[in-house]
């Protein structure tokens, strides 16, 4: 089973990220993947938020989510559209993620759960909170690579999350992001395999690369891992299109080697006296 993923270096113009995402859709339909995979906040990278107010919409108006539903349904391919800001109720946004079948249609949605309010000793201080509203739950998509558990950049960091998707059947883990050049060097590799490892799933992993125009620098290295925690691709550094093979076979191979779902027990908090 071949897919594709979507290293980008999205700007603060949706029209022309629109362009980037829908040239790969036909890339990845060209090339024979069942499904492409794209970055945390495809449509809309810009931390000005004035400037940004304007090209923010409700999921119904997004130019940026029609035109990608349009592309697939145009090229016959599953897309999984890593993230883009909607606005909701109240003025806040949610950061949300669409699985869409090649009919166009949106087959499930994710909002990201844990949200970055972190000052990183670059100097660097994010607060998404300040404008985003946390999702509710955990989401799993039947596609055809498999049945597809959602979650977004942050989100990465927390196990009980990923726990509570393969206890619901995940057997692939999608985590688009835009993780910060540090964190990234830091951390990316290391927690994206430990993922893989614990849920004897595969975990795929697209994400933004390079110097933004609104001036912030993020990691790139769009991964695709085994259950075994094997890489499979590494995209580096470059924006552009990546493909991988991805055997479902593998799953069932690795879980019986080391059963580590069936293991899970419920663990009580003793306090010692």
């Amino acid at each position: 089973m071949k897919i594709a993923l979507l290293q980008m270096t999205s700007g603060i113009d949706p029209a022309a990220n629109a362009r980037t995402i829908v040239d790969a859709v036909a890339a990845a339909a060209a090339g024979g993947a069942a499904m492409l995979f794209t970055p945390e906040m495809s449509g809309l990278l810009d931390r000005d938020r004035t400037r940004a107010a304007g090209s923010l919409y409700p999921e119904t108006d997004d130019p940026v989510l029609a035109a990608v539903r349009e592309a697939a349904a145009a090229h016959g391919i599953w897309v999984h559209l890593g993230s883009l800001a909607v606005r909701g109720e109240g003025g806040k946004l949610s950061n949300r993620g669409f699985v869409i079948d090649p009919d166009g249609d949106i087959r499930a949605r994710y909002d990201k759960l844990h949200l970055f309010d972190v000052d990183l000793p670059t100097g660097e201080s994010w607060r998404e909170s300040a404008s985003y509203t946390p999702g509710e739950g955990a989401v799993v998509a039947a596609t055809p690579v498999g049945q597809l558990g959602l979650a977004i950049c942050y989100d990465l960091r927390f196990p009980d999350l990923f726990r509570a998707l393969s206890d619901a059947g995940a057997t692939i883990l999608a985590v688009p992001a835009a993780f910060t050049q540090p964190t990234g060097a830091a951390h990316w590799h290391v927690l994206l395999r430990a993922r893989a490892i614990e849920a004897g799933a595969f975990v795929v992993a697209a994400a933004q690369t390079g110097m933004h125009e609104d001036g912030r620098a993020t990691y790139g290295h769009s991964l695709v891992i085994d259950p075994w925690g094997e890489i499979l691709l590494d995209m580096g550094e470059a924006a552009g299109i990546g493909f991988a093979d991805i055997d479902p076979a593998r799953i069932a191979d690795v879980r019986s080697r080391i059963p580590v779902l069936s293991h899970r027990r419920a663990i009580p908090t003793v306090t010692a006296a």
